[in-house]
């Protein structure tokens, strides 16, 4: 009998600007075509809990974007995660001062942790009030006065050198609330 395992799929740049259009409910339809189970979205930005009996994330996500360019004509980025590695990197936050300003801290996913980042490049160009860290395949970043105008958000990417997409502490929170069933 196979274990079923709670993934989490972090989706990067849908429903953004008119862009990459991905209603949750279609998405949840598409998802539960795959066979997935208990599927619950947060907030339109595509944040994804479900369980799964499938153990190559790799497979998942292929499935996934198959499915989704299909269905809508556009191949998402999407990082998988399972819910431990989620609830790990909650708890390995370096700032535990943005749990009272949730908004003031971002996690960075990545499919795979950075081969040659470039952090020095990223303190050179961070602002006064900003601090970041990063393990494994989780970045931090806290930045107290937002990332709006953040030259250190905008720079991310490039100086890493892998795809990212981020998530607010409150919605990190939410999500892993919401995968601890």
């Amino acid at each position: 009998m196979c274990s079923v395992s709670v993934y989490i799929a972090l989706f990067r740049g849908i429903n953004v600007g008119g862009h990459n259009k991905l209603p949750m409910q279609e998405l949840v339809m598409t998802l539960t075509e795959l066979g997935f189970r208990k599927i619950e979205t947060y907030i339109r930005s595509g944040n994804v809990v479900f369980e799964s009996e499938a153990a190559n994330r790799a497979a998942l996500v292929q499935e996934m974007r198959s499915s989704i360019e299909k269905r809508f004509l556009f191949v998402p980025d999407v990082v998988v995660l399972r819910s431990d590695e989620l609830t790990e990197a909650a708890e390995s936050n370096p700032y535990p001062e943005a749990v009272e300003e949730p908004k003031s801290l971002h996690l960075y996913f990545m499919k795979s942790a950075p081969q040659n980042p470039d952090l020095q490049r990223l303190e050179e160009i961070k602002g006064e009030n900003e601090s970041f860290t990063l393990l494994g395949k989780v970045f931090y970043l806290y930045a107290p006065d937002g990332i709006g105008r953040s030259k250190l958000a905008a720079g991310i990417e490039k100086a890493l050198g892998v795809s990212v997409t981020a998530r607010n502490w409150r919605t990190v929170t939410k999500i892993r609330a919401m995968a601890q069933r």
